[in-house]
C-alpha cells in the first residue's frame, strides 16, 4: 500500500480497479474524461467508449444485473442523457454493485450550463456521495460499491471540476478480485412493467428509510464540534470542494474546525441525516450552509422544520464557483454583533473577489482546423446555422460568427428541421445543421431519421475530423478503434446516412473552398433531405499530413485582411503588416486559397526557412 499523487479522476479509476470492477463504460466529457482513460490502463477491467451516456449506463446496468461490479462515468449534462435508464435502475436495483460517477462543472469551464446533479439523487431516490479530494475519491468510490450491494441500489458519486482535476495524495491498495454474483431470473425485480414497478416503488421507499438511518451513523459524515460551542461564530454545513474552500477560509481567519468553530462535513450528500443535523443545530444555534450552485442542502435542512437560523444563498452566490474569500466574508457577516451592509452580502463578496482586469483571450479553433473553412463558407452564403456541441461550436465567435444556435448534443439536426417546419411557407432552405462525427453518432442519427421520416428538407453538414476532438481525441464507432487502440469495425457515415433514407449524400474536402461552396449551394436548394460529409482529419491526429510552410509576399499583400476573416491564430495584423507565425502555423494550406491577390506563398527552401513577413 502506497500513497500516490494523483488527479481526482485518476483516484476514481484506481478505486474501480481496487474494488474489483469488471465493466467500465463512458462517453467522454470534460471534466470526467480522464476517469475512463485511466481505467483503460487496467487490463482486468473491460472498458469502452459508448456512443452516448444512455447506452453507457444501460451497458453498466446489464453488467450489474449479470452479477459484476460496474462503473459508468460522465459529465453533468451527460447525466441528462442517461436519466431514462437511471430512474428505472433505481426501481430494479442491482446485483453486482453499480457506481455512476458524474462530474459537475461549476463555472462552466467547458460546458453549456452549470446544473447541480445533486437533485438527481433526490429525484431518482438514489444515494449520492461527494468526495472533496483525491484521497476521498478513492475511498468513496470503494464505499459506493459496498453501499450499492448492501442496499440494492445504484449509487451516484458526484465530483466537480476542481476535485476531478486537482492532484492529491491517495492511499492505494491491491485489487480485491471478485467473482460474479449469481444471476437469478427475477421478473418481478428486473422487468419494469407497471404491475412490477408498483411493487418496486414500495421497496424503494423502504430502502430510502434504511438509507436515512444509515446516514445518521455513516463514517462519510463528520461532525467537528467547537470546544465552547463556537461562541459568536455560526456552525457550518458543507461538503465536497466547498469544504476545501471553507477550510482555507477558516485557516486565513486563524480558526480550526472542531476547536474554534463547529463544522458538519457531509460525504453522503443524499439522503441527509436529519437527526444528526438537528443535533448539530441544537448545539450551534445557527448555521451557514456552504455549497456551490443551488441551495440543495439549505432547501432540505429548512424542510426539516427545526426552527433554527439557517443561512446560505442569502450570504453566498448561487452562480459559478466558490472560493475562500466569499466564504470568509459570509462567516464574518454572521459573527454576533456584525451589522450587515445595505446591499446584499453576496454582491459585496462578488465585488471584493473580483480579480484585476486581464486581457481577454477568447477561445479559437486551432491553426489548421478543418472546421474553419466550413464556417467561412456558411457565413459567406448568409445561412442560418444550427450548431452542436464540439470544437466547431467556436464557429459562433467573431470573426467567423457563423453559428446561430447551440443547445445540446445532437440538437442541431432537430432544430434545423424545426425551423424548416416553422417557416414552411417562407425560405426554409436557408437553414443548415452542423454536427461533428462523434456527436452525430452520439445523438444526431435519430434527428436525421426524423427529418427523413417527416419529409423535411434540411441539409446536414457532418464535420468528420475522425475523432472526438474537444475532449482530447477519443475514439468512437467511426474511427475504427476502441478505447485501448484495438482495431474495431468502422461505421461508414456515408452508408449510414443512406440507410436512414437520405438520397443525397456527398463527401467534400473542407479545404476545397470552391467545391464546398458549390456543394452547399446545391444541397440547400434541394426540396428533400441532404447530407454533406465534410471530411479531413484533425491536425493533431497522426494521420494528418501537413503541406508546405507559407509566408506573406509583402509586395503583393494589399492588407485587405481577408485572411484575418478565417480566424487563424497563426495569422496576425501586426506592426502595419500581415504576418504568419511559423511556430503556430499547421501548414494546412487554407490561407493561400483565401487570398485573392496571391500574397500568401510557399516559404523559400525545403527546410521551411526563408524571407517574407513572419512573426
Amino acid at each position: 500500500m502506497d500513497k500516490t499523487l494523483m488527479l481526482g479522476n485518476e483516484a476514481v479509476a484506481r478505486a474501480a480497479y481496487e474494488a474489483g470492477t469488471t465493466v467500465a463504460t463512458a462517453y467522454p466529457g470534460t471534466p470526467s474524461t480522464e476517469i475512463t482513460e485511466n481505467i483503460a490502463k487496467y487490463n482486468e477491467i473491460y472498458c469502452e467508449w459508448s456512443p452516448n451516456e444512455k447506452v453507457a449506463l444501460e451497458v453498466a446496468i446489464g453488467a450489474s444485473i449479470a452479477g459484476a461490479r460496474a462503473i459508468c462515468c460522465m459529465k453533468h449534462v451527460g447525466l441528462n442523457v442517461a436519466a431514462d435508464p437511471l430512474f428505472t435502475a433505481s426501481y430494479t436495483g442491482v446485483n453486482g454493485g453499480l457506481a455512476v460517477v458524474v462530474a459537475d462543472d461549476p463555472g462552466m469551464h467547458s460546458s453549456q450550463n452549470e446544473q447541480d446533479s445533486r437533485w438527481y439523487g433526490l429525484s431518482a431516490k438514489i444515494p449520492m456521495l461527494e468526495p472533496s479530494d483525491s484521497a476521498e475519491c478513492l475511498s468513496y468510490v470503494n464505499e459506493a460499491f459496498d453501499i450499492s450491494e448492501r442496499f440494492d441500489t445504484p449509487v451516484i458519486v458526484r465530483l466537480t471540476t476542481r476535485v476531478a482535476h486537482s492532484r492529491g495524495l491517495a492511499q492505494t491498495a491491491d485489487r480485491a478480485e471478485r467473482g460474479l454474483y449469481e444471476y437469478k431470473k427475477d421478473v418481478g425485480k428486473y422487468v419494469m412493467m407497471p404491475a412490477m414497478a408498483r411493487g418496486r416503488h414500495v421497496i424503494i421507499e423502504r430502502r430510502m428509510e434504511a438509507l436515512r438511518e444509515y446516514a445518521e451513523s455513516s463514517p462519510l459524515n463528520a461532525v467537528m464540534l467547537a470546544e465552547d460551542g463556537g461562541g459568536e461564530l455560526p456552525g457550518v454545513i458543507t461538503s465536497g470542494i466547498a469544504w476545501q474552500y471553507t477550510l482555507e477560509a477558516l485557516q486565513s481567519m486563524g480558526l480550526t474546525p472542531g476547536r474554534d468553530i463547529s463544522v458538519l462535513k457531509l460525504g453522503l450528500v443524499y439522503p441527509l441525516p436529519a437527526k444528526l443535523i438537528a443535533d448539530f443545530l441544537a448545539k450551534t444555534g445557527r448555521v451557514l450552509v456552504v455549497e456551490e450552485l443551488s441551495p440543495f442542502f439549505e432547501h432540505i435542512v429548512k424542510s426539516f422544520g427545526l426552527g433554527a437560523e439557517i443561512h446560505g444563498k442569502d450570504r453566498l452566490p448561487a452562480v459559478g464557483e466558490l472560493s475562500a474569500a466569499p466564504v470568509r466574508g459570509a462567516i464574518e457577516s454572521l459573527r454576533s454583533g456584525y451589522t450587515p451592509p445595505d446591499k446584499p452580502v453576496q454582491q459585496e463578496m462578488a465585488i471584493q473577489t473580483q480579480a484585476a482586469p486581464l486581457p481577454v483571450r477568447p477561445p479559437v479553433l486551432c491553426p489548421g482546423c478543418p472546421h474553419r473553412s466550413v464556417f467561412h463558407v456558411l457565413k459567406k452564403l448568409k445561412l442560418i446555422v444550427c450548431g452542436d456541441i464540439g470544437c466547431y461550436t467556436l464557429g459562433a465567435l467573431p470573426p467567423l460568427s457563423a453559428m446561430d444556435t447551440c443547445i445540446c448534443m445532437g440538437a442541431s439536426v432537430g432544430m434545423a428541421h424545426g425551423m424548416d417546419k416553422a417557416r414552411i411557407s417562407q425560405n426554409a432552405q436557408n437553414v443548415v445543421a452542423v454536427i461533428g462525427d462523434s456527436t452525430f453518432l452520439h445523438s444526431g442519427i435519430t434527428g436525421l431519421l426524423n427529418v427523413v421520416y417527416n419529409k423535411g428538407c434540411s441539409t446536414v453538414l457532418i464535420l468528420d475530423n475522425d475523432t472526438t476532438g474537444m475532449t482530447g481525441h477519443q475514439h468512437h464507432p467511426a474511427t475504427g478503434y476502441t478505447i485501448r487502440g484495438e482495431t474495431a469495425p468502422r461505421v461508414d457515415l456515408y452508408k449510414l446516412c443512406g440507410a436512414l433514407g437520405v438520397n443525397n449524400v456527398r463527401v467534400e474536402d473542407p479545404f476545397d473552398i470552391a467545391g464546398l461552396e458549390k456543394a452547399v449551394r446545391e444541397e440547400t436548394r434541394r426540396p428533400e433531405p441532404s447530407v454533406i460529409i465534410v471530411r479531413r482529419p484533425c491536425v493533431f491526429l497522426p494521420t494528418y499530413e501537413p503541406g508546405s510552410a507559407v509566408t506573406i509576399d509583402t509586395d503583393k499583400c494589399t492588407r485587405c485582411r481577408m485572411c484575418m476573416a478565417i480566424s487563424c491564430a497563426a495569422i496576425s495584423d501586426k506592426d502595419g503588416c500581415i504576418q504568419i507565425n511559423r511556430t503556430l502555423c499547421a501548414k494546412c494550406g487554407l490561407c493561400p486559397t483565401i487570398c485573392r491577390f496571391g500574397a500568401i506563398v510557399p516559404v523559400d527552401g525545403a527546410d521551411g526557412t526563408g524571407g517574407g513577413a513572419d512573426a
